[in-house]
């Protein structure tokens, strides 16, 4: 193979791939413990939520939007669904009520996407500090973190209980990934979901109920952040709603952009999402072994957040006005 084709057959995600490659054996020659296996399972077990939310980011990224409001509803609608059961609610119906309020939350930022066509950007910031904020006035009250009652029954071996020895955080992360790949692939929303990413004029053309599937993308995307917050509280055994606060949402952007998939709609997979979440666990997990202080590891994040949009911007131009920018 000659150098030129090998270029050819490279893109972002191997790419990403290979540099996940060649920290892996740096860390390993250099670092002590770090291919111990209590140490690979912490690193996997620490990006599986992470990975669980840019499945969801990944959705809604591939029919041309984006969700600032992911870690919010992730962690209002689990907190809630905690203080409901110590508050002596059974545990199925505390659940179903966080599970229907992100369902309906995220329902209702659809509508402003899909009807009010409020751009995406502006409706789930707006909404993300309107769910904080109501969730905290009118649902979750005296603390900032909820803890896990002791009654939680099986939900608790979600977060930390074991399969075929492996963490259970890890089994949830990959069966999560699966069902998202077998919908995207082979299911007719999935492929909606892509021809509106791809094409949005031609898709309504050709017959694509568009204004729906834009609603249906974020109410998805909040089913699956429920998921991810019951994975949270139960492996840490309670739920800090400050996280809404962090940069845990830049954190699952970056997962996605990182690993290839288009801002710009139509254009990834479940892969890209597994690819990106693992060079940032590789990365993470060796700087917190060198004791890198948490706020380079934030400005390191951020540098390569920024890198890869701008890679982003140059492979995957919005529209072809934008591509076009270049040439003026």
């Amino acid at each position: 193979m000659d150098i030129g084709k090998a270029f050819r057959l490279l893109n972002q995600e191997r790419i990403v791939f290979l540099l996940t490659v060649l920290l892996f054996v740096v860390f390993s020659l250099t670092l002590n413990n770090f291919l111990a296996a209590g140490n690979l399972l912490s690193l996997v077990r620490s990006v599986a939520v992470l990975g669980i939310l840019g499945l969801g980011m990944l959705i809604v990224v591939l029919g041309r939007g984006i969700d600032l409001s992911l870690v919010a509803t992730m962690a209002i609608s689990v907190a809630w669904a905690m203080q409901l059961v110590s508050q002596g609610m059974p545990v199925y119906a505390a659940m179903t009520s966080g599970l229907l309020f992100a369902l309906g939350i995220a329902l209702i930022t659809g509508i402003l996407v899909a009807y009010a066509e409020i751009p995406p950007l502006f409706a789930t910031l707006a909404m993300a500090t309107f769910i904080y904020g109501f969730g905290r006035a009118h649902m979750i009250t005296g603390t900032d973190v909820v803890y896990m009652p002791k009654d939680m029954g099986w939900i608790v071996e979600l977060g930390q209980g074991h399969f075929l020895g492996l963490p259970m955080p890890i089994v949830v992360a990959a069966a999560m990934a699966l069902v998202v790949f077998l919908f995207l692939k082979y299911t007719k929303l999935g492929a909606f979901i892509y021809a509106i990413g791809d094409n949005l004029p031609a898709s309504r053309i050709g017959g694509i109920s568009v204004r729906p599937m834009l609603a249906l993308q974020y109410v998805i995307s909040g089913g699956i952040a429920f998921v991810a917050g019951i994975i949270t509280a139960t492996s840490v055994e309670a739920m800090n709603t400050r996280v809404v606060n962090s940069n845990m949402i830049y954190d699952v952007i970056l997962v996605v952009v990182l690993g290839g998939v288009g801002l710009s709609g139509g254009r990834g997979n479940v892969r890209n999402v597994i690819v990106g979440t693992l060079l940032i666990g590789v990365l993470m997990n060796g700087m917190t072994i060198m004791d890198v202080q948490y706020t380079i590891q934030n400005v390191i994040k951020s540098l390569i957040l920024l890198l890869a949009i701008v890679v982003d911007s140059i492979v995957n131009p919005r529209d072809e006005q934008t591509g076009q920018q270049g040439d003026i």
